[in-house]
């Protein structure tokens, strides 16, 4: 870690999961990031928000890690790269955002990985570290996901880490240029409870 993520980033622990690591965004990952989004960039476009013509800049980079850090200050947001498990490959990033506490207690997940990582299992691990995080550290008590209807991949993904689909939402979000009908799925703090002691029965029983 470099000077300057010593000084300007939120000291947060890595979120260790099954064969991968996530943890926050750091100056020196930009070479990484950037090669992987740029290798992935007709992979990844028809799912993201329009990107501009510095997306992949240093300048860009940088702006993000600002703003990466400041929502983790202020605990609005938390931005993770996922690696593996030594921390040297960098498989794309995930984040529980648009996080509301009071009466709703709840977040908003999105995630992304590079094309030549994609199928292999990785988010999954990724979307079960993250979990632990959401609801037992950060003590939330619902994560909300939003997924096009096309996203065959992301629907599966979803529907594999016990996430349930709740509604169909009009013209939700602005993807690659253009409005776009999202499903809306949620995954409940009681129900990860549950699943979670299911896992542990299964593995004391030798299931």
């Amino acid at each position: 870690m470099s000077v300057l993520d010593r000084l300007t980033g939120p000291q947060l622990p890595s979120l260790a999961g099954d064969g991968v690591v996530l943890r926050m965004p750091r100056r020196t990952d930009y070479v990484a990031w950037r090669e992987l989004r740029a290798e992935s960039r007709d992979f990844l476009r028809p799912w993201e928000p329009l990107w501009m013509a510095d997306e992949l800049s240093w300048e860009s980079y940088r702006l993000r890690l600002r703003r990466y850090g400041q929502e983790a200050r202020e605990g609005a947001s938390f931005t993770f790269f996922i690696f593996d498990a030594d921390g040297a490959t960098l498989y794309g990033g995930i984040t529980a955002g648009l996080i509301r506490r009071g009466v709703a207690q709840n977040c908003m997940l999105g995630y992304w990985i590079g094309q030549r990582y994609a199928g292999a299992g990785l988010m999954q691990r990724a979307v079960e570290a993250i979990k632990l995080f959401v609801f037992d550290i950060q003590g939330l008590h619902r994560i909300e996901a939003a997924c096009l209807p096309s996203n065959a991949r992301s629907i599966r993904l979803l529907e594999k880490c016990g996430f349930r689909r709740e509604g169909h939402l009009r013209n939700y979000l602005k993807i690659a240029g253009r409005w776009e009908d999202h499903y809306l799925y949620a995954l409940l703090a009681e129900e990860w409870s549950v699943s979670q002691s299911r896992d542990g029965a299964s593995r004391t029983s030798g299931a």
